[in-house]
């Protein structure tokens, strides 16, 4: 707590300033694999385990490391190849690189060491095709999305999404060796998840992405059409949650869930939509939509493990 020192000849209290906490290296190392991020990619690789099987506390473990470590340095090589647009962003311009405090190849090497030490430990004591898919998709994001995609297309975050759907096929792989209909039909929810969830983000940071000029979809686009198409990509989620259901690869515990955590979702969506066609105030909604996103995620694919847990 903050301590008000009183003036002795009577005068008001005088605050002092907290004490800011000095940058340190392992801190900054921590910022850039993006652990919030990371948390949510971890909950989409650890509850298809559950849902594939029965998988060891071990083989769990190694795969949350070995995900953490992939996944933190497809991060950190992000950082490297945005550090010129992340210093013009308001939310990205305190990052190690663009504050200064670490330098470009320090960045990349320790982004490169992560991925490489990610891939030995999951190939040695996990699988050869769990390593590979989890190479992949630092492959996808470094390459695809952030090399190439995120800075000439609005399809940006379509395509390059798909980065962030492998996790599912990591943990599928981990458990089962293989992939089937099931394990698909995951890497598709987590990528036609992905628009309507950025693109709520990128509503809300217009100024942030035009300023860096990242084509994001309402610069090119306009805000009616970007709306209009995270309405679209919504109905297809809904549509790729429930045909799980449909083959029988989960049960009426996960169909409750599904169709509950789509109604939410649906309905946040088109208020956004309802509130710029009646001329009203649509940040609210979108902040709604994109914070309800991440926990929309979460809960869908627990729901699986637990489907398949008491089923």
């Amino acid at each position: 707590m903050t301590s008000i020192p009183v003036d002795p000849h009577g005068g008001a209290p005088t605050p002092v300033p907290p004490v800011k906490s000095e940058p340190s290296l392992s801190r900054d190392l921590v910022t850039l694999t993006k652990p919030r991020i990371i948390s949510l990619l971890l909950v989409t690789t650890i509850a298809p385990m559950y849902a594939a099987g029965s998988p060891s506390w071990l083989t769990v473990l190694l795969v949350t490391i070995g995900g953490y470590l992939m996944a933190g340095g497809a991060n950190a090589v992000n950082m490297y190849l945005d550090h010129d647009i992340d210093d013009v962003m308001a939310r990205t311009r305190l990052r190690p690189i663009p504050s200064g405090r670490m330098s470009r190849q320090q960045v990349l090497a320790f982004g490169v060491a992560c991925a490489a030490f990610a891939t030995w430990l999951l190939a040695q004591f996990v699988n050869v095709l769990t390593a590979g898919l989890a190479l992949a998709g630092f492959y996808f994001y470094v390459f695809i999305y952030t090399r190439w995609l995120k800075r000439s297309s609005p399809q940006n975050i379509v395509i390059g999404g798909a980065a962030g759907a492998f996790p599912p096929l990591v943990g599928w792989a981990a458990v089962t060796g293989s992939l089937d209909i099931s394990a698909l039909c995951l890497f598709l929810i987590v990528f036609y998840w992905t628009p309507p969830h950025f693109w709520a983000l990128a509503l809300l940071k217009q100024v942030d992405y035009g300023r860096a000029k990242v084509p994001m979809a309402p610069l090119v686009w306009g805000e009616a059409e970007t709306m209009n198409q995270m309405i679209w990509y919504t109905v297809i989620l809904i549509v790729l949650t429930l045909l799980p259901v449909l083959f029988g690869a989960f049960g009426f515990t996960y169909l409750i869930s599904a169709v509950v955590l789509n109604i939410l979702l649906m309905r946040g969506v088109l208020r956004i939509r309802s509130a710029a066609n009646a001329g009203q105030p649509w940040t609210g909604p979108a902040w709604w939509v994109y914070k309800y996103t991440l926990l929309y995620l979460a809960l869908l694919f627990l729901a699986m493990a637990i489907d398949r847990a008491i089923g």
